[in-house]
């Protein structure tokens, strides 16, 4: 397939607030041998992408293509023979115009360039849009977290602050499906419904209830098990109100800004463990991508897990700015996904 020398893309020229962003043409990405070439038709919009906006996470260089995780159909396969001889790369069976999910940075685009093992087959029961939807937020967080960061038992109380947003909403349906209890805070009545119906026991109305005291009220005083937080700043200090004693914090993000440090004798009093992990570091081998991503998308093909798209956005300047706003309005109207749809399937 003959490929064009530039694409379009959604991508910044430097760092600072949604009108940074824009829909540009960038240079066709570079097709490492070891890497498949996705032509794209969906991308997953998540508050990784604001960070790199923002330059919390910094740019190597500019312009950046945004977007960490997209869905489409293989363009090219690896060149290397040491890849193509790879008995990990053959049991993933990879052809031309297969359905695939793809997680890496740079993927907002109308093509983009993945290393194999960051490529995962999608069911021919699940759509490409839930694809996209779904990877990143499903298999590299809220599967990886409750598996490795604290690996949820049947009995555990599991709380998750923003329970009804993409993430929360998959963080709830798999501890439900392990047997936890799961507390979870959000903004609006409308958004604990659904919350409910996606596996959450328990909803705090967070802007009129007191989190820590309905936490301890629910839990008889003892607290949570484990609290995954991916609001930051300005939950962080409150999480120490309602973990149990030896009870695990999970930072999963920075929504609200980045937690400012603190003394680690914090801790003690609780013998709390905390942790900052990275999702993308617990799917580093090609076993570790197979199972997980296998794991994925059977709970979502069989309906276990339910990726919920909030709304699709058009790939324009105006449609990614109004995405990445719509995402980082804590309390704001939207709930479940939100995708930028790039091409028609």
């Amino acid at each position: 397939m003959a490929f064009p020398k530039s694409v379009q893309a959604i991508a910044i020229n430097q760092n600072g607030e949604v009108d940074v962003i824009q829909k540009q043409a960038v240079p066709f990405p570079e097709h490492a041998p070891g890497n498949i070439v996705i032509k794209v038709n969906y991308g997953g919009v998540n508050f990784i992408d604001t960070y790199f906006r923002k330059g919390l996470y910094p740019a190597k260089s500019f312009p950046l293509t945004l977007g960490m995780e997209a869905s489409g159909t293989i363009a090219a396969l690896p060149t290397d023979a040491k890849v193509l001889d790879d008995e990990q790369y053959k049991k993933r069976g990879f052809k031309i115009g297969d359905r695939v999910a793809v997680m890496t940075a740079g993927v907002h685009a109308e093509f983009a360039s993945v290393p194999w093992i960051k490529v995962f087959a999608v069911p021919n029961n699940v759509s490409l849009l839930t694809a996209g939807a779904g990877l990143l937020q499903g298999s590299l967080t809220a599967l990886t977290f409750v598996t490795e960061a604290y690996d949820v038992k049947k009995g555990d109380y599991v709380f998750v602050h923003t329970v009804a947003g993409g993430l929360g909403l998959i963080f709830a349906q798999i501890a439900k499906q392990r047997g936890a209890i799961v507390i979870g805070t959000t903004s609006t009545q409308e958004k604990a419904d659904i919350a409910r119906k996606h596996g959450a026991d328990h909803v705090i109305l967070y802007p009129v209830e007191n989190t820590a005291d309905r936490v301890l009220q629910i839990t008889n005083g003892e607290g949570v098990h484990v609290i995954y937080d991916g609001v930051g700043k300005d939950t962080f200090e409150d999480n120490f109100k309602f973990i149990r004693r030896k009870g695990t914090i999970v930072c999963v993000g920075n929504a609200s800004g980045a937690v400012p440090p603190f003394p680690p004798l914090k801790l003690v009093e609780k013998n709390v463990k905390l942790l900052r992990p990275s999702a993308i570091n617990y799917i580093v081998t090609p076993e570790e991508t197979l199972y997980y991503g296998t794991e994925l998308f059977q709970l979502i093909a069989t309906g276990a897990v339910k990726i919920n798209v909030y709304k699709e956005y058009p790939f324009t300047t105006e449609g990614a700015r109004e995405a990445q706003t719509d995402l980082a309005t804590r309390g704001g109207k939207t709930f479940g996904k939100l995708v930028v749809k790039i091409a028609d399937e």
